[in-house]
């Protein structure tokens, strides 16, 4: 007898698949509280900007920009050009959870990190472009709490560390990144197609930083290389085809 998964048991499924992301918030998230009481934050103004912001590299960019004494409207147009790349992130799930109610995709949509995504397109692509919305929300959820954790650890423990460099934590976000990339394309069967799409991206990234504003142009580069990319997968299907014929 097939045993029925419950939306229990996709939460809890959800929540165990998120534990390398915990892994890796645990430090990052620690990292950006210490950099954030450093530029002068509060422990409770920690916990709003984690709570409402959630998004590292826009943490670390708001930490910044203080100490640089920014004006807040400069500080808030940057987080959202930062963030922009969150519309892709979202484009690509988004046929996954087109049955779910405009609230959920709304709250979903919300919780979406670059490592949750991350964890969601794998799961995407192993079960046909389906995405299970209560395992979503184990992976969410977790990734979430873990973040908001880290970040208040980091800021509490933070007056003790007055140079964040020193012990490479404002490396900590941009070291993940590369932990994750590495996985990700290590179990990628076209290791050559991710290889040259990363070189694209990189090219096309910083070739487009001259022209438009920092931040943008990070979506720029990884929309034109996805582009590339999805070509590459075009010409590398119609090959076997074409030598046959």
């Amino acid at each position: 007898m097939t045993q029925v998964c419950t939306n229990r048991d996709q939460f809890m499924l959800g929540v165990k698949d998120c534990m390398p992301t915990v892994l890796g918030y645990l430090s990052v998230g620690f990292a950006a509280g210490v950099v954030e009481y450093t530029a002068g934050l509060n422990i409770f103004e920690i916990l709003l900007l984690s709570l409402l912001v959630y998004a590292g590299a826009g943490q670390f960019v708001v930490a910044g920009l203080l100490i640089a004494g920014a004006p807040t409207f400069t500080i808030i147009l940057t987080v959202f050009i930062i963030n922009m790349r969150h519309f892709l992130l979202s484009a690509v799930l988004a046929p996954a959870f087109k049955n779910n109610t405009t609230w959920q995709n709304v709250g979903t949509g919300f919780l979406l990190t670059d490592e949750t995504f991350g964890v969601a397109a794998n799961q995407m692509a192993r079960s046909g472009g389906k995405i299970n919305y209560y395992w979503m929300q184990g992976l969410n959820i977790t990734a979430y709490a873990n973040w908001v954790l880290a970040n208040l650890l980091g800021g509490i423990l933070g007056k003790w560390i007055t140079d964040p460099s020193t012990f490479g934590l404002d490396f900590a976000l941009a070291g993940m990144f590369i932990g994750l990339l590495v996985l990700q394309i290590s179990s990628q069967a076209n290791l050559r197609t991710d290889i040259f799409v990363i070189l694209a991206s990189v090219i096309f990234t910083i070739g487009s930083t001259p022209y438009v504003p920092i931040g943008l142009n990070v979506m720029v580069g990884a929309s034109l290389a996805a582009i590339v990319g999805m070509g590459v997968e075009k010409w590398r299907s119609i090959q076997p085809s074409s030598s046959s014929s």
